[in-house]
């Protein structure tokens, strides 16, 4: 699986647009049941008129409502964009922290968030696991009956090298979300069905 997306994905990355850690942590705090595309298409104006923490700190839920109510639930969103920013002015000095227990102490900020964060901006080796990822481990054989995103994380990370994790999640959920998608998977363009537990399944039962 490594040396595929190594070939055909090498420079896996988010879809999301930031220039640094405090965009990235917005984005994917605005990417939550919604599509990267939707996102993109509101941070360019939050982030001109909010350009860091300090400046987000200043702003009512309504203030940023006005920018992201297109997003999927942009009232609780906007109240958590501003009790993020005031809390990383108040407790971080504005400063995004590394540590992932430190990054979900933010309002709005789970586990998958902090992950993604510490992973793209830190490169720690932490595995974000969101729908796609969760999917397409369990499909490719990854992990077996997995009861819980935290359950694939950690089968994850035990087993792939660390200095993959961080982009792992990116090869899981870019194959998820345009190949091993989750009504009709495009087995035919996927280059692992060799290895993928869900093809050789699917392909004995057709047989």
């Amino acid at each position: 699986m490594i040396a595929h997306f190594e070939a055909t994905r090498p420079d896996a990355g988010p879809e999301l647009h930031y220039a640094d850690a405090y965009q990235l942590l917005v984005a994917v705090i605005l990417s939550a049941q919604c599509t990267d595309r939707r996102v993109n298409m509101v941070t360019a104006a939050l982030f001109a008129a909010y350009p860091d923490a300090r400046a987000l700190a200043t702003a009512t839920p309504d203030d940023i409502l006005h920018y992201i109510h297109s997003v999927s639930y942009p009232n609780s969103k906007s109240r958590h964009l501003a009790a993020m920013a005031r809390k990383l002015v108040a407790d971080f000095d504005g400063e995004v922290p590394s540590d992932t227990d430190a990054l979900q102490q933010l309002p709005g900020v789970g586990r998958k968030t902090a992950n993604v964060v510490a992973s793209v901006i830190f490169h720690q080796p932490a595995l974000a696991v969101d729908t796609h990822v969760f999917r397409v481990s369990e499909r490719l054989g990854l992990t077996h009956n997995s009861p819980s995103p935290l359950h694939t994380e950690r089968a994850l990370t035990r087993h792939l090298p660390p200095d993959k994790i961080p982009v792992a999640h990116h090869w899981l959920i870019l194959h998820g979300r345009y190949v091993c998608q989750a009504r009709k998977p495009r087995c035919a363009e996927c280059g692992l069905t060799d290895i993928c537990s869900y093809y050789c399944k699917h392909h004995s039962t057709s047989d």
